[in-house]
């Protein structure tokens, strides 16, 4: 069980870090992606900065509020992604579905 967690939350974290270096080499191109979602542009920044604390708080396990939290942060981000992505009809819903099945996934195997 303790490799199939760390496995899923490699790649859970994999994917956190990619989209939160992505928000921040091509942040124009990022600021486009949520303004045609119909999110703010000023959000990309700190979204970047909130994925990389969470993943800090996972795997550091420092703190198991810090933990939940970061689980929390990452389940909903990922149905946000999902609801704007099928309400605006704009790119896939499947990277979103990806990471909501990773977040649980992970954060299941946790406990």
């Amino acid at each position: 069980m303790k490799i199939a967690y760390w496995i899923v939350t490699g790649l859970l974290c994999a994917l956190m870090v990619m989209s939160a270096g992505m928000y921040v080499f091509t942040h124009a191109e990022a600021t486009q992606n949520f303004t045609a979602l119909k999110y703010p542009a000023y959000l990309v920044y700190p979204l970047a900065l909130a994925k990389l604390l969470g993943v800090i708080a996972i795997v550091t396990q420092k703190s198991g509020t810090l933990k939940e939290w970061a689980y929390a942060g990452f389940f909903f981000v990922a149905l946000l992604a999902l609801a704007a992505h099928i309400i605006e009809k704009q790119g896939s819903a499947v990277p979103p579905l990806i990471a909501i099945a990773l977040v649980l996934t992970s954060y299941s195997l946790s406990n």
